[in-house]
């Protein structure tokens, strides 16, 4: 043609451009760290929710994530009367934003604007104490292992009706998994003498606590087990804790 270029050689030109952008995004992603990687560095520690109950207490040298105390003494500070304080969900939105700041709180990689031994539950934007409640439910339900040690279900299982043996169970329970049951089925025995049953905190937290490792199995009979077992930890909580020292 006159220009000297041919009709197809624009589109061929762009084409190359496109390519040229598709492989730099793409040298980019593979060159961005993974989220491992930045950990392995130090850049981020592991965060509070989704972490194992052991690697949050090591970290912060204490056998009970102090989330989960400062949960825990917001409620019984501000909602022990509000009627079915555990079963009522929070706005869910709110509850996700507390969540990331509690994350953020642990997180090296961005300002610590909000550092987690700064989190204060009685600020105006946790007013609705079951925002505070939904995230201390959460927490629990995103561990990957269960404050019921996998191990242990079964052995719960069939004590279920033998006080003594749940007793001795709690006690060889890892110290994070025995001590962080104690001040949270102590504080949810408070919570039942108010407007829960124990029936109902039962029924709220027993599939959070305890589940079988294997949860294709008898998913139904699991549920019944998992709601009796957290009953009777509250409605035998003296018996079952009562001489054991936290």
């Amino acid at each position: 043609s006159l220009l000297g270029s041919s009709p197809t050689s624009g589109f061929s030109a762009r084409s190359l451009d496109k390519n040229r952008v598709k492989s730099r995004l793409k040298k980019f992603i593979t060159r961005r760290p993974s989220l491992k990687t930045l950990q392995e560095k130090g850049l981020i520690k592991d965060q509070i929710f989704g972490s194992h109950l052991h690697t949050v207490c090591e970290r912060e040298n204490s056998t009970v994530p102090r989330f989960v105390k400062q949960c825990i003494e917001a409620v019984e500070k501000r909602g022990l009367d509000v009627d079915g304080i555990y079963r009522v969900s929070g706005n869910l939105a709110t509850i996700q934003k507390l969540r990331f700041i509690v994350n953020q709180g642990n997180c090296s990689i961005s300002p610590r604007v909000f550092p987690e031994e700064k989190l204060n539950l009685d600020d105006s934007q946790w007013e609705d104490i079951h925002v505070v409640t939904g995230a201390l439910k959460m927490f629990f339900r995103e561990l990957p292992e269960p404050l019921f040690p996998y191990s242990f279900f079964q052995r719960f299982v069939e004590a279920i009706s033998k006080i003594e043996t749940i007793k001795s169970l709690v006690q060889k329970l890892p110290p994070p998994n025995r001590d962080t049951m104690k001040i949270l089925f102590g504080h949810l025995t408070k919570a039942s003498k108010n407007l829960m049953s124990t029936q109902s905190l039962g029924i709220v937290f027993g599939p959070t606590l305890l589940r079988a490792e294997d949860e294709m199995g008898n998913m139904a009979i699991h549920m019944v087990y998992q709601n009796q077992i957290a009953e009777l930890m509250l409605s035998e909580y003296n018996t079952i804790f009562g001489s054991e020292e936290a």
